[in-house]
């Protein structure tokens, strides 16, 4: 990754800071915190993806953990923001394309999930096109802009994703 990268990165990710909703950050990131966040995702062992058109950057997705304890180590949380102006044009589908084939190449995770701040049809037609679907709904989970924002959350199992060891647990009630 280039310096130019995460500038470009920060650019885009900062117009939703500073005019949206989708992320409860209030200040813009800097390309410094950018570049560490890219790092740490690799470090992981996760994907960071860019999409450009002519040289420069019109997108990105990435996967983090979902959680830090070990037993989540099968399940990611997926992100993707598309720059203003390219949204509607495919790119997000495109990175998602890619994002969830690398983490199913990967094999090491069986769960995605996405959370969204509500309301974001975009981003519900987005995830629910690749088989997301709905499975919480919390109410007042963030403030944002002087209102109370709802956070949702969309899961999707990925085929042969996360090796559990092959062992399946029944416990009798």
């Amino acid at each position: 990754m280039a310096a130019s990268d995460a500038e470009e990165i920060a650019r885009i990710y900062n117009h939703y800071v500073l005019e949206t909703i989708v992320t409860f950050e209030e200040e813009p990131v800097e390309a410094p915190e950018i570049a560490r966040r890219i790092v740490e995702v690799a470090e992981s062992r996760l994907p960071w993806l860019v999409a450009e058109r002519a040289g420069a950057i019109i997108g990105y997705a990435y996967a983090t953990r979902w959680r830090p304890r070990r037993g989540y180590r099968f399940s990611s949380e997926v992100t993707v923001y598309v720059a203003p102006g390219e949204c509607g044009r495919g790119v997000g589908t495109t990175l998602y394309v890619e994002l969830l084939a690398a983490l199913q190449a990967a094999g090491d995770v069986h769960a995605a999930m996405g959370g969204i701040a509500l309301p974001n049809d975009a981003s519900i037609a987005l995830h629910e096109k690749f088989g997301f679907r709905k499975v919480a709904h919390f109410e007042h989970a963030g403030c944002k802009f002087g209102r109370w924002i709802d956070v949702g959350y969309w899961q999707r199992i990925l085929p042969d994703g996360g090796d559990a060891g092959g062992k399946t647990e029944r416990r009798e009630s």
